[in-house]
């Protein structure tokens, strides 16, 4: 049923894969309630991302991965105040290029490009499945990084496959910028205007108890979930919840643990809640 949450306001904190959670919320008729967690921001000294245009451009990567969407948009945008972006993209495009689910992919097309192979995962350990099967040995592999995450993983992947990788990070996450919009969140949920809050990781319940102490608001917050039902996408978040005394009263079946999965067991227990209101 495509309105199945209709007359229902759902809180969701965006971070970086909200979007589509988002979407899917709206397309059962959700009124889908965002709360920006960080601002983005381009890197603080662009001189490494620029110099590592230059390497690009003055000799194409053998391989390209690009992690997120906003990596590419960020680097194109910087590229181009220096005039470079049009040199950039004939370089990249004669890169193998990889990406780490669709949105990069999509940033790609966005400049003419189109990657050669995207993640069936879109994590860190998909990326590196998916290049443990291509033979990197003395390739030159540019790597476009994103903040606030531990790449040694993926970076000792890769170099023990053989890959000499250039790596870059061309934006910062500012969290503190968007303290202003979780305090408000919170408020909401208090004050009874919030039906639902759907969780999907363990760092936004971490975010909503940090600013609510640094505020003053640990009160309302506890308030605002007594008020509000708590979906969880699964056992991670659940903990994560568990561990500062909140319960989860939300969660996806065993083994689905996603988006559409969550959103079903949503409706269903608003619909136990109390009577769907007139979309």
């Amino acid at each position: 049923m495509a309105d199945r949450l209709n007359g229902y306001r759902i809180l969701i904190l965006e971070a970086r894969e909200e979007a589509q959670f988002s979407k899917l919320l709206a397309e059962q008729g959700a009124e889908v309630v965002q709360c920006p967690m960080f601002a983005i921001h381009d890197a603080a000294d662009p001189a490494p991302v620029e110099a590592w245009i230059r390497r690009a451009i003055d000799k194409p990567f053998d391989d390209l991965v690009l992690m997120t969407g906003e990596g590419l948009r960020r680097i194109m945008k910087l590229a181009a105040a220096r005039e470079l972006d049009q040199a950039l993209v004939a370089s990249l495009a004669k890169s193998r290029k990889f990406t780490r689910g669709p949105k990069p992919g999509k940033a790609l097309r966005e400049v003419g490009l189109e990657a050669q192979q995207t993640t069936e995962k879109p994590t860190t350990e998909g990326v590196i499945e998916m290049l443990a099967k291509i033979d990197l040995k003395r390739h030159r592999l540019g790597l476009q990084l994103y903040p606030d995450k531990d790449h040694s993983a993926l970076t000792g992947a890769l170099a023990a496959q053989g890959a000499d990788v250039d790596t870059v990070l061309p934006y910062v996450y500012d969290p503190k910028a968007a303290d202003a919009n979780i305090v408000a969140a919170i408020d909401a949920m208090a004050e009874g205007r919030i039906d639902s809050i759907a969780l999907t990781n363990l760092g936004q319940v971490r975010r909503l108890i940090e600013t609510a102490k640094a505020h003053g608001s640990e009160v309302r917050l506890r308030a605002g979930f007594e008020r509000t039902l708590i979906a969880s996408v699964g056992p991670a978040v659940s903990g994560e919840l568990a561990a500062h005394g909140l319960r989860t009263d939300v969660s996806p079946a065993e083994d689905a643990y996603f988006m559409r999965p969550l959103i079903s067991a949503m409706a269903a227990a608003l619909a136990q809640k109390r009577p769907r209101e007139a979309g």
